[in-house]
């Protein structure tokens, strides 16, 4: 009886490292391939969310006789054209100009204009903005000296938000280009991604669904999101710098991050327009005041337009998933928020629909029996 048993032991455990060491082997792979790739996956998820985005153009340009190639490159020196050009303007202005508004807030040498009497009919806040600005305007080196830690914290924070810019405008820079390497071997690429949501669905028809959800979702996000946002920043961004205004890039940037984050850009534009009235005529401040109104309600006509067009996800989903992922993850989340909510809202329909069609199938068959 020892003999069996020591034999049966043996064989016990070495069944057990058999099966353990290539589980412990595979995990201890996936976990150093996830390292290696931690500090890409910003850039990778903007990648990919570009290729997707403008993979039915390439698919349009392919279709007529282009080369995948060249088509790549063409939509490569669309994005150039289009998006990194604006950008790359308004992050150089504002990032040159932060170091000298810092340096000048601290020596007190930034002249401000008297602030507009319209200042004082805002609720709450409005004697106390009217009284600061008229001691900036009067006496800039008091104001300073008042102010001097929370000068201090804002200062280090522009400071760092300059730089923040730079690498911003780099990292978009590098996920265009990589993007239109990846629409490049698009077809290879939407082949692999295919096979991968097959072996997790069970189902080549489900997976393939899966993934046109993914796609038809970060497009509508990239569209009605961040495409809403920034025409609502580049209409204000035109008013901005017709108008003069100091620190226009900055105002610019910040209307494009209000717009993202589905916050009124009036918090930018009013400034604006106090600042219109404080330094133009009356025609020339209500024609700009026009302007930031429509550039500020433009959003309202296009978001609804551009959201939700012909997913099966419905529009307060998405941006329930936009804002929530902006909160969870920063500006990428745009993107993941959105579309694990829209793959979790249709698998919660399929769902409920599965039983509502088992039983509609069953009583069909008891009909017919009888």
């Amino acid at each position: 009886m020892g003999p069996n048993a020591n034999s049966s032991t043996k064989m016990t455990l070495s069944t057990v490292v058999e099966l353990a060491l290539p589980a412990l082997i595979i995990g201890l792979l996936i976990a150093l391939c996830a390292q290696l790739l931690i500090p890409f996956v910003g850039l990778l998820l903007w990648t990919i969310v570009l290729a997707i985005c403008f993979f039915p153009v390439h698919r349009r340009l392919t279709g007529r006789g282009f080369k995948p190639r060249w088509s790549a490159s063409i939509i490569g020196a669309g994005l150039v054209a289009v998006i990194l050009v604006p950008t790359a303007i308004a992050s150089i202005s504002a990032a040159s100009g932060i170091p000298a508004l810092v340096s000048r807030l601290r020596t007190g040498e930034q002249p401000l204009p008297p602030p507009p009497e319209q200042l004082r009919t805002i609720p709450v806040v409005g004697e106390k903005l009217f009284g600061a600005w008229s001691q900036a305007s009067s006496d800039m080196p008091a104001f300073t000296q008042q102010f001097a830690p929370q000068l201090a914290t804002f200062s280090k924070w522009a400071l760092a938000q300059a730089g923040g810019l730079i690498g911003a405008l780099l990292a978009l820079i590098l996920a265009v280009i990589f993007a239109a390497i990846t629409l490049a071997y698009a077809e290879g690429a939407r082949a692999f991604v295919a096979s991968i949501f097959v072996r997790v669905a069970g189902d080549r028809q489900r997976g393939e669904h899966y993934m046109e959800v993914i796609g038809a979702t970060v497009r509508s996000v990239a569209n009605g999101v961040i495409g809403v946002a920034f025409v609502q920043a580049l209409l204000c961004g035109i008013g901005f710098f017709v108008l003069g205004i100091p620190g226009a890039g900055i105002l610019s940037l910040l209307a494009m991050v209000l717009g993202v984050l589905q916050v009124p850009v009036v918090l930018v534009t009013l400034p604006a327009i106090l600042f219109a009235f404080s330094v133009k005529t009356t025609a020339v401040a209500i024609a700009f005041t026009i302007w930031f109104v429509v550039a500020g309600l433009s959003d309202a006509v296009l978001k609804p337009m551009m959201i939700g067009h012909g997913l099966e996800v419905p529009m307060p989903i998405i941006l329930l998933g936009v804002i929530g992922g902006v909160i969870a993850y920063g500006l990428v989340g745009l993107f993941v928020g959105a579309v694990l909510l829209a793959v979790g809202y249709v698998l919660f329909r399929e769902w409920l629909d599965a039983p509502a069609a088992t039983d509609l199938s069953d009583t069909g068959k008891l009909q017919a029996a009888e």
